[in-house]
């Protein structure tokens, strides 16, 4: 594990290389489903609409031994503590066991995933969102089949993105953790270009904190169009209902 990068703009992240051996990667690798595989359906969601298109699975059930056992992982009191530790935050985090929005995820060639705010409250467990740990998962990814992850500043006038600050390539066995409190829009704004037998493979997992009093109370994640939606009504319409309802 080779902590590459602490960084506080445009909100705390942190960058992991080589945040899992070889073969663990290759025994995670073995069981993430391809693509186009049933289990998705059988299992998962596919969200395709003009903010996101992946698809995702959170299902315990769906899960063969390796990958199960990486989530007790990723839920172990060791991890939390570990994740605490990197951003010296003083109050304790919890783990989402039920994986709500985490879990396989799997971009193909023309997906994207527009700049968002996650959600702030737990729909379930009316806990705070507090921090994202995601891990990639696909071997000798070309950055010019895009995909890196974009972090956007924050436009405190508007409550949208203002502008992009950071990539940070979806590199084979890097993790990335970021602060989700922050005004931390990120995404994929471009569509993807990989090939069409290679998707881009990531493992998600989210932990939770009590809720500071001013909490925002939003229980979805927020969404900006991308330059080419800006004025389009029905995507304005479409990213409220997204948010709000």
């Amino acid at each position: 594990m080779e902590i590459s990068e602490i960084c506080h703009e445009p909100f705390d992240h942190v960058v992991i290389d080589n945040f899992i051996s070889d073969t663990e990667a290759e025994q995670l690798l073995k069981e993430f489903p391809n693509h186009n595989s049933q289990t998705w359906s059988t299992y998962g969601h596919t969200y395709d609409s003009p903010l996101e298109k992946k698809r995702t699975i959170r299902d315990w059930k769906a899960f063969p031994p390796n990958t199960y056992q990486f989530f007790l992982k990723l839920c172990s009191k060791k991890m939390s503590n570990f994740i605490e530790s990197l951003f010296d935050y003083k109050k304790d985090i919890y783990p989402d066991y039920g994986l709500h929005g985490a879990g396989w995820h799997s971009h193909k060639g023309g997906d994207h995933l527009n700049i968002h705010l996650d959600y702030s409250i737990h729909p379930f467990a009316n806990l705070q969102r507090k921090y994202n740990l995601i891990l990639y998962l696909t071997p000798n990814w070309n950055v010019n089949w895009r995909g890196s992850l974009e972090f956007w500043s924050h436009d405190f006038k508007n409550n949208k993105p203002k502008e992009k600050i950071k990539t940070i390539n979806n590199i084979y066995k890097r993790a990335v953790i970021f602060d989700t409190t922050q005004n931390s829009w990120h995404g994929l704004s471009e569509e993807l270009k990989c090939p069409e037998n290679i998707s881009r493979k990531s493992i998600a997992m989210y932990y939770l904190t009590d809720p500071v009093v001013e909490v925002d109370k939003r229980k979805r994640a927020l969404y900006a169009p991308l330059k080419s939606q800006q004025n389009d009504v029905e995507i304005l319409t479409l990213i409220n209902k997204r948010a709000y309802e």
